[in-house]
């Protein structure tokens, strides 16, 4: 199963019908110019769990030269941290590659 198609990939789920996580929105962090990635592009270089929500987990990626950061929110502290687990083994590789 695809990353992007696993239904934790989530967050509420039960009030709203969900919100789908994947691709993250990004934000622009440094490098050359904001190139305004979309889609299942770039190259993981960073992963990292929020110190303050268990359910939180930011990503960073770099594209044509820059760093973008995005956020996934989860309903399940337990599945983000089995998510992280899972990405840290991928640093350094395409994501179009593993998603």
């Amino acid at each position: 199963m695809k990353l992007r198609e696993h239904p934790l990939m989530m967050c509420g789920m039960v009030m709203c019908g969900g919100i789908v996580n994947w691709p993250p929105i990004r934000i622009w962090t440094g490098g050359e110019r904001n190139k305004r990635p979309r889609g299942e592009v770039g190259v993981l270089i960073k992963v990292e769990l929020s110190l303050l929500d268990p359910r939180r987990l930011f990503l960073t990626i770099q594209y044509n030269h820059s760093e973008y950061t995005g956020c996934l929110l989860f309903d399940d502290a337990t599945f983000c941290r089995d998510i992280y687990h899972l990405l840290k083994r991928l640093y350094r590789r395409s994501i179009s590659t593993w998603t």
